[in-house]
């Protein structure tokens, strides 16, 4: 087997090992497995190789996030699909709330997607600067998924960040500094969430947004 060979296959079971543990790749997260996900030969290759064992690559945010899904669903699949859709849905109402948070406190027009930066210490003065906003975040630091229990908003965003960087849904590129980066988890999450309001008609992002403004009023 030739060198070159040799570093693609290495390289491809990187990607392949990332997929299988639940990672969801994008630029952001893993530049390298990205761009081999983007090459088409790369990409067949991997898509081979997973199909063996009954799985696919998947695609969020057009094409642009990767994440490995089942190829086949069976009752056994289906269990486990369901336990994670449940897991996402029982998270869906804090994560939305510290989103139109972020997005409404920074004066943002769009809400956060992939490669979005946010400075924690500028987040957290323009949060104490505002009581609706102060209130906004001491409520949804409470929430079972963050389980806070301090009435500082320095202790309650350092824990909510915390959390988020152990659910996937930011990264934090330089550890002695306060700057962290949306992945494509997040994307992710959108798609789950356009998906629960076509099929159920619960218009989540409508609702936090508009419990957002009355608590603005």
């Amino acid at each position: 087997m030739s060198e070159s060979n040799e570093t693609v296959l290495v390289g491809m079971s990187v990607v392949i090992e990332l997929l299988l543990q639940g990672e969801f790749i994008c630029r952001t997260t893993h530049e390298e497995a990205w761009r081999a996900l983007q090459n088409p030969v790369s990409r067949e290759r991997i898509e081979a190789y997973l199909n063996q064992i009954n799985r696919t690559v998947s695609l969020a945010a057009e094409g642009d996030v990767f994440f490995c899904g089942y190829l086949q669903l069976g009752d056994k699949e289906r269990k486990v699909i369901s336990g994670q859709f449940k897991t996402i849905c029982n998270s869906l109402t804090p994560l939305v709330e510290w989103l139109v948070l972020v997005q409404e406190s920074s004066g943002q027009d769009a809400p956060l997607t992939q490669g979005a930066t946010i400075r924690l210490t500028e987040l957290q003065t323009r949060i104490e600067d505002t009581p609706a906003f102060r209130e906004q975040l001491a409520k949804l630091s409470h929430y079972r998924l963050f389980g806070s229990t301090s009435s500082q908003s320095d202790s309650q965003l350092k824990l909510i960040f915390k959390r988020l960087l152990e659910l996937g849904y930011l990264i934090k590129p330089n550890s002695e500094k306060q700057i962290y980066m949306a992945t494509g988890k997040l994307d992710y999450l959108y798609e789950v969430i356009r998906f629960i309001d076509e099929t159920e008609g619960l218009s989540l992002e409508a609702q936090a947004e508009t419990a957002t403004q009355k608590d603005l009023l």
